[in-house]
């Protein structure tokens, strides 16, 4: 086991002292001596979500997860695979592209991100809607309690349906409850075909976009992504500053083929269509997976960078969107923003002065508020996470959130202060 003099960091969520476990057994005996000894501990993958909550700038111990890292079990039949937590997400996809399978998660920066990192943080990305979020995608875990103790959750097959299912207890719970060790996921077949139709609306008529999404979604066509990305972002994206649809397929060519065609034939006057076919479209979802700043690299910029996560009502995203592009001019910000018509989460990405980022991301809360949604602040600078509440007004169960950190770490000694109500 690696111990290292540790530096700090802008985004926090540091350590004094950085300890690089390469076995389970390292980490329970880590586990054990801080929470005999008083020791605060805050938990590191691969680093992309260190500015994701927390109000501790450094804990005791920084335990980093790079070197637990591995496939323990695949059971190729069953469509099961059993990892290490500090394995690379990407790298779990390379492998299991050779079996004709994947993991059906779209994370952002999946060279970097663990998935130890994306179960504990519940990622999902524009695939939600036909995905799923992290926490469907897992059937078991291995996890080490804050005294040292390991259990398991779940089990090693899909059918496994006895008693509470215990996963969701720690998937989302940003490391707090204790430290993943190994995760048991499904899998899913890989498409024989993908394409992605970017739908261009040249003149951003929310109406039109509205009624197309709408007649779409109660179509019986099954897109894996419906997602609206703001003109800023597609210009990016695209090299058009257009209020622009991306709508996924993944299925064999000639449904695919089907769906395409079933598109243009609603396709509204005034609109655009690009079909990005296989590889294309993959790499269009490259490039959208490296938007949102990744907490393990430095900023160069000088510019403050913030991730607002937004969840509303699924065409409330129209809406959403549309608020996020007007706030660049009246708070002289770079604002690229999508979300998914069908599942309801926007992310916002906002580049450019402290001061007006914070306004901004007060506005938008404000606003959708008024839309009965919620917004959770998905990466800030540490010294500006002293200034706003990252996860917005504690909801009505907080007090089952605190019961549960209080059984299961009553020295709270593990993530202190990094979720919810400060956790």
């Amino acid at each position: 086991m690696e111990v290292k003099e540790n530096e700090g960091h802008p985004l926090g969520n540091g350590g004094k002292v950085a300890v690089y476990p390469k076995t389970e057994n390292e980490i329970s005996r880590i586990l054990q001596y801080a929470n005999k000894n008083g020791k605060t501990v805050s938990i590191v993958g691969g680093g992309t979500k260190r500015g994701f909550g927390g109000l501790i700038d450094s804990a005791d111990i920084l335990l980093s997860l790079a070197n637990l890292k591995g496939i323990v079990e695949h059971t190729v039949g069953d469509m099961t695979l059993t990892v290490k937590a500090g394995t690379p997400f990407q790298e779990l996809q390379r492998y299991l592209e050779e079996h004709n399978q994947k993991i059906s998660l779209d994370p952002a920066w999946p060279d970097y991100a663990t998935i130890g990192g994306i179960i504990a943080a519940n990622e999902s990305g524009p695939k939600r809607l036909a995905y799923g979020s992290a926490r469907d995608a897992v059937i078991g875990l291995r996890v080490v309690y804050p005294n040292g103790k390991v259990i398991r959750t779940g089990g090693k097959v899909v059918k496994n349906v006895a008693g509470y299912d215990m996963n969701k207890l720690f998937v989302g719970s940003m490391g707090t409850l204790g430290v993943l060790t190994e995760i048991t996921l499904k899998l899913r077949p890989l498409p024989k075909y993908e394409s992605n139709v970017l739908l261009s609306f040249t003149e951003g008529d929310f109406a039109e976009m509205r009624s197309f999404a709408a007649a779409f979604l109660d179509s019986q066509m099954e897109p894996v992504s419906l997602e609206l990305i703001s003109p800023s972002l597609a210009e990016k994206l695209t090299g058009e500053k257009f209020y622009t649809l991306a709508i996924s397929f993944e299925d064999n060519e000639s449904s695919v083929h089907y769906q395409e065609s079933f598109l243009k034939s609603i396709q509204p006057p005034k609109t655009k269509m690009t079909i990005l076919a296989q590889e294309k479209a993959r790499k269009f979802w490259q490039s959208f997976y490296t938007i949102s700043p990744n907490g393990r690299a430095s900023n160069q910029t000088g510019e403050t960078e913030a991730v607002l996560k937004i969840g509303v009502v699924n065409l409330d995203v129209l809406k959403v969107i549309r608020e996020s592009h007007l706030l660049q001019d009246t708070h002289n910000l770079l604002i690229e923003a999508h979300g998914g018509l069908g599942h309801g989460l926007c992310q916002i990405v906002l580049r450019g002065g402290s001061e007006n980022v914070i306004s901004a991301i007060q506005h938008l809360r404000n606003f959708v508020k008024e839309l009965n949604g919620y917004a959770v602040i998905k990466h800030l600078p540490f010294i500006l996470r002293q200034k706003i509440e990252v996860w917005g007004e504690n909801p009505p169960y907080f007090f089952l959130f605190k019961g549960i950190k209080t059984k299961i770490d009553p020295n709270n000694i593990l993530n202190p202060k990094r979720f919810v109500g400060g956790i």
